[in-house]
């Protein structure tokens, strides 16, 4: 036996003294496929990225041509109304952060919670079962759950507890936003916290720590990255919607300036789809288009997007753990 064992590895090391930088390589006919497929990778990240260049510079454009035929002093009046030559850009920027706010106050509590128990609680059958049903929420047109806030919200919750008069509110928007945003925030929160390494929670187990604290002090902590990022792509997809706004906020044709969730509004979306309605046909004074204005807005809202995904990858770099 000795004998065969020293002959067969002698033999494998003659194999492997035969091998060269070529077999190595591999076949030409699986080289061709690697480097078509790297060829392809690279053309659709290419196209992805001039498509975007596209975008900002078409923005850029259109931005320059408007910020020259408007007086500057129109950015600053009482109210947006584009076709009367006012173009408040406070008063759409506070209906924005409205919305955005009140739709985080409803997708945060409910969306962490909800990963929480889908990641701490939940068994995995259970875990299988409910996850791709909150994902689902995720897939409802918007333009239902613009109408349920118009029909159902405003008129049981916002005028039920508030008292509100109007049929159109910011504060129905902002809570149809939230519930918009609630399966997002939910699946990467709890992606984050499903990839804590059992380590830690067999260990704080171990000492005699409960499960509320394992979940709030261990896990928790150690998802902190993932949760914020979870966080912070809500509150930039509460930014970026339209639909619900457009048809439970009200003022398409113009807003008057005010911090109160109870009234009407206007949001940076919501400028953007009014502008895009019929307003090309209506001109301004000395030949001013207010359609231009729509671009304009749209690049206040891409740059405000993206200040907010960079300060997200930020936060996450410093915050992330290794395990």
């Amino acid at each position: 036996m000795g004998v065969c064992d020293c002959d067969l590895v002698m033999a494998s090391t003659a194999g492997d003294r035969s091998l060269s930088i070529e077999r190595l390589r591999g076949r030409p006919r699986r080289r061709r496929k690697e480097a078509l497929v790297r060829v392809l990778l690279v053309i659709a990240t290419t196209i992805s990225l001039v498509i975007s260049i596209a975008i900002v510079v078409a923005l850029i454009e259109q931005t320059i041509r408007f910020l020259a035929a408007v007086d500057l002093g129109e950015l600053w009046t009482e109210g947006w109304r584009p076709r009367s030559g006012q173009f408040d850009l406070l008063t759409i920027f506070i209906g924005t952060l409205e919305v955005s706010v009140i739709a985080m106050v409803i997708a945060a509590p409910l969306g962490l919670g909800a990963a929480m128990y889908l990641s701490e609680y939940a068994t995995p059958s259970t875990r299988r079962r409910l996850k791709p049903i909150l994902e689902t929420l995720a897939g409802i047109p918007s333009v239902v759950l613009g109408y349920f806030a118009l029909q159902v919200v405003n008129p049981m919750l916002v005028q039920g507890l508030f008292g509100a008069t109007s049929t159109f509110t910011i504060m129905a928007a902002g809570i149809g936003v939230g519930i918009l945003t609630i399966p997002l925030v939910a699946s990467v929160a709890e992606d984050a916290m499903y990839a804590v390494p059992n380590a830690l929670r067999e260990a704080a187990f171990g000492i005699g720590a409960r499960r509320k604290t394992v979940a709030t002090r261990v896990v928790f902590p150690a998802a902190v990255s993932g949760v914020v990022a979870s966080l912070i792509l809500g509150f930039s997809r509460a930014l970026g919607e339209t639909m619900v706004v457009a048809i439970a906020a009200g003022a398409t044709a113009g807003a008057t300036r005010h911090w109160n969730p109870l009234e009407p509004g206007q949001t940076m979306t919501g400028a953007i789809s009014s502008l895009a309605i019929g307003s090309d046909q209506v001109k301004g004074a000395a030949g001013l288009n207010p359609f231009d204005a729509l671009y304009f807005v749209g690049l206040l809202l891409f740059m405000l997007t993206l200040a907010l995904n960079v300060m997200s990858e930020r936060f996450v770099r410093r915050v992330r753990r290794d395990f």
